[in-house]
């Protein structure tokens, strides 16, 4: 990289966000395409203001830049190996306008929280991506991306309403700002005038008119967008049209304001399944007549390939061949409107006679199981791949008239070419189908192999047929060399037209759309070696990342991923030149930081992926790997002397109490902060938030007027005789973390959870029994989170073991009052009735006691053990019944204290909660959780209370009357 270039830009940009270093510079080399290419350079752009900046010296030294959003395209837009541009937290940003018909959106919004924001509304942003749940507006925007309800008319081209663009020079142009556009006019005029001459041009040229327009009524994202020049006369308009589908290469898109629409609460979903492709392609061209807002087709393997799911019969799967299926829905405002439209489109299908059915159902679990059959077809193939290959989806578009014949012409290719695993879903609504397969790269004749399949694909789609090669997956380098064959040499030259007077330098993204390489699509290929069983079978899709809360401080977990092969597929050469061994060490020193340390191991990730891999078990196997001889025998002897040391662990918060209710506050946060750096951050952070000891067990302070004491005492395992005697019965274990940590000094409430947890069950009318032994009783989760599988195996065991007498086999159920906890033991499988306290409360306890709900407003926290196991219901049902205001800030889904990081790594913590005290503000007087160690964190990066929703509960109850 250029030294004056790197000088200036560091006037420009903090140290912090000019990234150098190999490790970071591969971890960024990964999107979900299977391209790669390593960046020179990696920078973090926080500003509109910086991006101009950015821009004006990139065009002023001739460096070409990428810009990345999520980094879930598919076609390879977002890689380079010159300068990659991120986006940091500041570009997240949203503006809901006239009453939810319009929103503006920063590109590093991702896509379903844009819907999250309009749902007061009943509007949604038209396009609907599969990966809506990680892709950013930026990426959705410029790739033109739809998805399985939007067709064309609601994709971005012809939703958008205005939109900012930084252009290649660093001059901006808001589309929406009157003033911004007579600036641009005057200082662009060029531009202008060549932009509206070759609209003209495009527009008296009825044989181009007459493509551009055929290729438009399909989904079609080939190329550049050539309808902004038959759509619009005002260039500005144009220009702005332009931007949207053209990857990166136009400009910069900074902002942008859609035109919502309608998000209707009725709706009903039906399965059916047909003999042949043709009969289903000739009902779907049927139905877009009809009232209906999808159909997608899934050919024989697709539903094979699913077989087994809930809510799939067995008679869908293993037919002929050529059996095709449409999952169809409809939607409407009112019942009698959705009753018409069943009606309507029930004759329909019945007159295609289906071999097998689903009825349209209004029943909102059958067509949630129905829509996640058709979402695990891709990842369905990717399960089930080869170590070493790589799971393609390819993406065109026929027209209506001709898709039996695409399905049909498709699957032959996939004989030809010996892809007997290659199977066929889609948007049969839009003509669009996906195929999807696995592919080698490894070889030479693997390479020829795949090569000559797309190019008779590219035959097939674009010549014999008339579609597109790209439907909603964006051209990249992927399709590049196919730009032409598709729209032919009078439409091509208008795109290098467009590119040259908009991008004449082409510094952005170079090689991505337009590629003189005939071959680009075969080089630059992405290697998935083997790594580790546990993550071999990702495909690098990037599904994972905004619920990871390292993404803004260090790795993901798909760049664990990544980095983790490549160390993998270094040590495994035989040999390695000089440049591959300074490139291993590095690595290695790095992922102890940016991989192993930094990452929360909580398996979030996990809900996420669409093959189930949790990264953390890696981790947590790495970490146990490095424990050593010294390290396993501490973790020994802390299994074996569990209860002292708790016991110590108290005394050591109490000392530290006292210490910090002397100095203060503020004098306690720097000198935390300062024995953890003097140490090398050996020490654990110790910050005012700390919580004080917990009340020992059996005892209880004052209880408010609100409550009654729990009249509870430790009884034996084996001395039920008292309890029998009630019908109402329950095990209480509190959690090592409940049992050492009480509230911190600076909480309101003072009791300590054991003692509000056994307040609210004897309000519910439980007598509660707690084990007597639990001083030494664990989960085992301290020492798997360590990776010491071993010994969290042994303590889980036994903590089953003590709580199966307890329980009397089962018969009276046990209440965990830290989420984890259960998680832990659900892990290692078991069949006691165990429930977590807010699940048991919304269960069995809320009816039982009267609730006054307290005028407030209250923030809730719903941990990754919580989410993972399906309480977000149970925490928010309590929430909503105790406090008249809820809310749940958006945005953080792992607060990342995961167990002791925030005290060993506090930065990813605060990394991971850094919106959360702008999102709480003033109006927040509490906030609730159901995990004593996420709570301490919580605490401290919101400015307020955090505590177990069992507090709130236990404020807003009473015992209820006596009849």
């Amino acid at each position: 990289m250029h030294p004056q270039y790197l000088n200036s830009l560091s006037h420009i940009l903090d140290n912090e966000r000019i990234i150098t270093d190999i490790s970071r510079r591969r971890a960024y080399a990964t999107d979900a395409s299977f391209y790669q290419l390593i960046p020179a350079l990696v920078i973090k752009v926080a500003s509109i203001g910086e991006m101009q900046d950015v821009l004006a010296l990139s065009f002023l030294h001739n460096i070409p830049v990428t810009f990345r959003a999520a980094g879930t395209s598919l076609s390879g837009q977002a890689i380079t190996d010159s300068v990659l541009i991120l986006l940091t937290e500041h570009w997240r940003n949203h503006e809901i306008l006239e009453n939810g018909q319009k929103i503006r959106l920063q590109p590093g919004v991702v896509g379903a929280d844009a819907n999250r924001y309009l749902a007061p509304y009943q509007r949604k942003i038209g396009p609907d991506p599969a990966s809506i749940n990680a892709c950013k507006i930026g990426g959705i925007a410029a790739n033109n991306a739809s998805g399985m309800c939007c067709g064309v008319a609601k994709n971005t081209f012809y939703t958008m309403a205005e939109m900012t663009i930084i252009f290649a020079d660093g001059t901006a142009l808001n589309t929406g700002d009157a003033s911004s556009i007579a600036a641009f006019r005057t200082s662009h005029k060029p531009l202008l005038d060549a932009i509206e001459a070759l609209a003209q041009n495009v527009q008296a040229d009825a044989e181009l008119t007459t493509l551009i327009q055929h290729k438009y009524r399909l989904k079609n994202t080939t190329g550049y967008s050539l309808n902004a020049l038959t759509d619009y006369t005002d260039p500005v308009s144009v220009l702005s049209h332009l931007m949207v589908g053209s990857e990166g290469t136009l400009g910069f898109i900074a902002d942008i304001t859609y035109n919502t629409v309608v998000e209707h609460p009725y709706k009903a979903t039906g399965l059916y399944l047909f003999a042949n492709p043709t009969i289903a392609c000739q009902l779907a061209s049927t139905l877009r007549e009809y009232p209906v807002d999808a159909v997608e087709l899934l050919d024989q393997r697709a539903l094979n390939s699913v077989a087994g799911k809930p809510g799939l019969p067995d008679t869908f799967c293993h037919n002929a061949p050529t059996s095709t299926a449409l999952l169809i829905e409809t939607t409407a405002s009112d019942q009698a409107s959705l009753d018409a439209h069943i009606s309507q489109l029930t004759s329909l299908v019945q007159q295609a006679q289906p071999l097998e059915a689903i009825h349209f159902s209004q029943d909102a679990v059958l067509s949630a199981q129905l829509w996640a059959i058709r979402k695990a077809t891709f990842p369905a193939v990717g399960a089930v791949r080869e170590t070493g290959t790589t799971v393609i989806i390819e993406d065109v578009s026929f027209p209506h008239d001709v898709l039996d014949q695409g399905v049909l012409g498709l699957q032959a290719l996939f004989a030809k070419y010996n892809y007997t695993e290659a199977l066929i879903f889609g948007h049969a609504l839009a003509g669009n189908l996906h195929f999807v397969f696995t592919q080698a790269f490894d070889t030479p004749e693997q390479v020829q192999r795949y090569d000559d399949f797309m190019r008779d694909v590219a035959q097939l789609v674009a010549v014999d047929f008339q579609g597109s090669l790209k439907a909603e997956h964006g051209t990249g380098r992927n399709m590049a060399p196919f730009v032409e064959l598709e729209w032919g040499k009078k439409a091509f030259s208008v795109m290098r037209e467009l590119k040259q007077i908009i991008d004449p330098t082409g510094i952005l993204n170079p090689g991505v759309i337009l590629n003189e390489d005939p071959d680009a699509h075969i080089k630059n290929l992405k290697a998935l070696p083997k790594a580790n069983d546990i993550v071999d079978k990702c495909i690098e899709c990037g599904f994972c990342e905004p619920v990871c809360p390292s993404k803004d401080l260090t790795f993901t977990p798909r760049q664990r991923i990544a980095i983790w092969r490549r160390i993998q597929q270094l040590k495994d050469r035989g040999y390695l030149i000089d440049a591959e061994r300074q490139e291993l060490g590095q690595l290695e020193h790095d992922f102890q930081y940016y991989g192993i340390d930094t990452c929360a191991a909580t398996g979030l990730c996990a809900e996420r992926c669409p093959v189930g891999i949790n990264t953390g078990d890696l981790i947590r196997e790495l970490r146990g790997q490095n424990v050593g001889k010294f390290g396993t025998t501490i973790a020994k002897f802390s299994s074996e002397q569990f209860a002292p040391l708790t016991k110590t662990a108290g005394t050591a918060l109490g000392l530290a109490s006292r210490i910090s209710k002397i100095i203060g506050p503020t004098r306690t946060n720097t000198l935390g902060r300062t024995l953890h750096h003097s140490t090398g951050r050996r020490m654990p952070l110790w910050f005012s938030r700390y919580p004080q000891p917990a009340a020992p067990l059996g005892t209880s302070k004052s209880a408010s007027s609100q409550s009654l004491v729990a009249q509870t005492k430790l009884e034996l395992e084996a001395n039920h005789a008292e309890s029998k005697k009630h019908t109402l019965e329950v095990i209480y274990f509190p959690s090592c973390a409940s049992r050492t940590m009480g509230p911190d000094p600076l909480s309101k409430e003072q009791r300590s959870l054991h003692e509000v947890t056994q307040t609210v069950l004897h309000k519910a009318g439980y007598t509660v029994t707690i084990p007597a032994s639990v001083s030494g009783l664990c989960c085992g989760m301290p020492f798997s989170s360590k990776g010491l599988s071993q010994f969290a195996t042994a303590k889980g065991d036994e903590l089953l073991a003590s709580l199966q007498t307890l329980s009397d086999n089962g018969r009276i159920p046990i209440i965990f009052d830290t989420s984890p906890c259960k998680l832990r033991l659900a892990e290692l499988g078991h069949a006691l009735p165990i429930f977590e306290a807010c699940e048991f409360m919304a269960q069995h306890a809320l009816d039982k006691l009267d609730i006054q709900p307290i005028n407030e407003t209250v923030a809730l926290h719903i941990t990754c053990s919580s989410q993972k196991m399906g309480l977000s219901s149970a925490l928010q049902t309590i929430a909503q019944r105790c406090a008249t205001h809820v809310i749940e800030p958006e945005g953080i889904h792992c607060c990342g204290f995961a167990g002791d990081k925030g005290m060993t790594q506090p930065e990813l913590n605060a990394s991971a909660l850094s919106t959360l005290k702008k999102q709480v503000g003033s109006s927040c007087s509490n906030g609730y959780s159901n995990s004593r160690t996420c709570e301490i964190g919580l605490s401290e990066h919101s400015g307020i209370d955090y505590q177990s929703l069992l507090y709130l509960l236990d404020r807003a109850s009473t015992a209820k009357a006596s009849a």
